[in-house]
Formats: C-alpha cells, structure tokens, sequence
C-alpha cells in the first residue's frame, strides 16, 4: 500500500462520538453568542442612563481586550488545525500514557519484539533531508506492519510527522527530530510533543525518533507521560532489523 503524504494536514482521530461534537460545538456558540447580544443590549440602556461610568469601564477594558487579543495567535492556530480535520478526541482519551486507552489484543502471529530485515543498504538517515527523514521513518512503520500510514509534517502539523495505525490498532503518531550528534533532543522538545499528541492528534502510541540523543530530563518527562524514545541507536537497529519497532512485535508475513 503507497503511503500518503500530506503536508500539514493532520486527519481527525477516530474517536466514538465525533458526529456529536460539531452539534455540541454549535450549541454552545449559539448560547454564548445569543447572552453577549442580550448582555450588550442591556449595557446599551444602562450606558445611556450613565455616560461618565460607562466611559471608564470602557477605558478599563482597553487592556483586558489588548490581552485578549496577543492571546489570540494560539487560538488561531487552534482553529486552523480544527479545519483541517483534527477534533477533540472522547472525553476518555485524556492526556496520558497509552494505558488510559483500550487497546486491541496482540496479534498471536508475532516475532518477539523484532522487526522485518531491511535489505541493505540501510539509509543514512542523518544525510537525509527533513522531508525524506520523515518519508523514511514512514517506511519503515509501513514495512513493519502498520496501515493507514501518512507523512504529515509540515507548516501547521502541531508536532505531527507521522501517522499510522499500528499491528494491534494502536493510533500511531510520530515526531522526527533530525538532529546532528552534538544537538541532543531536550525536555522542551518532548514537552511540545506532549501538548498535542494525545489531546490533538488522538495518540494511543506516541513516539519520538531523532538521529541523535535525548537529554536526561527529556527521558524523564518521556517516561512520566508515556512517551517511546527512538534514538539514533535505536532507530538504526529498527532499520537493520535488529530492534524493536516502537510498537513492539509486528505480524509475520505469512504469504
């Protein structure tokens, strides 16, 4: 199956509930905007009845909105991702490790935590440029198992590269960091990953894989919210068939 690539467009994450959302989405809006009408309706009068106090409430205001509206570039941002297809995931799939999800049994059919041998040669994935990392980290997913695979870096993905549903149908979402030796992946990094991979793209795995290396707080935040770490080490062994994909064992081809 070819992989897909969309840049910057993440789909929405299957989630029980979804047709709900946009209905719920509608009637708050219309509640909210129905009570501003009304609220301004009766300022109107009251202004009227009191100009001087009016004014100064307006002038207190003035800074109020300023902040409101420096705040609002996140907002957008937000929006903009909602547009492309990314809604909330169920009031379940809270922000967390992949245990809070449930997950499909293992297949039977499994080499104990291998991957499939790629033939040499294994790319040099450092001399790589940033799209053809994450079309190699794609691969990869692809060759070991996963469906649905999609390359979807770029302006706007909010920390999404790669996406894909894994052997046991676990929601696979990847971040690439394409790192030199001397730049490690630190804890901010991992921070901004986990700010939307599970609350925004729906994650039920989520992984970080970098030529390079992790810092030791990085680790230790990866660790606290159920994030995999891939480093160059790891990532080469992935490669050459002799680790581990993040998922754990992938199917045997039986064919």
């Amino acid at each position: 199956m070819p992989i897909r690539r969309t840049r910057g467009v993440t789909p929405r994450p299957r989630a029980t509930g979804a047709l709900r959302s946009p209905l719920l989405t509608l009637a708050l809006a219309g509640a909210v905007i129905g009570a501003a009408i009304l609220l301004f309706v009766r300022f109107a009068h009251w202004a009227g009845a009191h100009p001087v106090i009016a004014v100064l409430l307006a002038l207190l205001a003035l800074p109020v909105l300023y902040i409101l509206f420096r705040a609002m570039p996140r907002a957008r941002e937000l929006r903009r991702a909602a547009r492309a297809g990314m809604g909330p995931p169920p009031e379940e799939m809270i922000p967390g490790p992949p245990a809070v999800f449930d997950v499909l049994p293992a297949p039977t059919d499994v080499r104990d935590g291998l991957t499939a041998v790629m033939p040499p040669p294994v790319p040099d994935f450092a001399a790589l440029d940033p799209d053809g990392f994450e079309a190699a980290v794609a691969d990869l997913c692809e060759r070991d198992g996963c469906r649905e695979v999609e390359v979807v870096g770029g302006a706007g993905d909010l920390g999404a590269d790669v996406l894909a549903t894994a052997p046991d149908g676990r929601r696979v979402v990847v971040q690439c960091k394409q790192y030199g030796p001397e730049h490690k992946v630190g804890s901010q990094d991992l921070q901004r990953f986990g700010g939307t991979c599970w609350t925004v793209h729906g994650a039920q795995l989520a992984a970080v894989v970098t030529t390079s290396e992790f810092t030791a707080p990085a680790l230790e935040y990866a660790e606290a919210c159920g994030i995999r770490c891939v480093d160059g080490t790891a990532l080469a062994a992935w490669a050459e068939g002799s680790g581990a994909a993040p998922w754990g064992p992938v199917m045997l081809d039986t064919a």
